[in-house]
């Protein structure tokens, strides 16, 4: 059997990347496409009670990352890895790029650190494409305050952490060209959508 496709969404809140996610989720399954549509945090049981506590409780950022790839690692053996075996697509709103952008990027947390957690947990895995939506983070913050009556902890962060966070998406980028695809999402919706649909034609 044919090993299936994983694709991740990334980008700072705010940036639009949850809304593109449903987007290609429906346009995959609309072209024939068996789909299963993740988060992270998130995507178990498990992983959601975690996803709760780490969008909502104050902790020491070691103890906020290490709980992020608890999570992670849940969400791979228990979805992840046998929708892949079974062929199906994933397609994630956020994945390991996440953790490299928000905690060491944002709050600092040694980069190599995260990459001895992502070593351990994940094997190896990696998206098969990654679309990071970059947007400026006045841009972003402007849509959080339209779109979000109650912030979570992440949300509530000021623009510095953001721009931090940004830059380390910029990095990733930089970094990964074969696999990630950074997309301007300063774009309409429907444009943003025409460049999904060129990405997956020949993906």
């Amino acid at each position: 059997m044919t090993r299936g496709r994983f694709i991740s969404f990334e980008g700072i809140d705010g940036a639009g990347k949850s809304t593109q996610h449903a987007w290609l989720v429906d346009y995959l399954r609309a072209q024939g496409k068996t789909v299963v549509a993740s988060r992270e945090p998130g995507g178990t049981p498990l992983g959601e009670k975690l996803r709760a506590l780490l969008l909502a409780e104050p902790m020491h950022l070691e103890t906020e990352a290490l709980l992020m790839f608890a999570a992670r690692r849940e969400h791979v053996a228990q979805v992840i890895e046998p929708a892949l075996a079974r062929g199906d697509w994933v397609v994630c709103d956020r994945f390991v790029d996440a953790s490299f952008a928000y905690q060491a990027g944002g709050r600092g947390l040694a980069w190599e650190k995260l990459q001895a957690l992502a070593d351990w947990t994940l094997a190896g895995l990696q998206p098969d494409l990654t679309l990071i939506f970059d947007a400026p983070v006045a841009v972003a913050q402007e849509r959080l305050r339209a779109a979000t009556a109650n912030p979570d902890r992440f949300e509530q962060e000021q623009a510095a952490f953001f721009e931090r966070v940004r830059n380390a998406y910029l990095r990733i980028a930089d970094e990964n060209p074969a696999r990630v695809r950074l997309i301007d999402a300063r774009q309409t919706p429907a444009v943003i959508n025409k460049v999904l649909e060129n990405i997956v034609a020949t993906f």
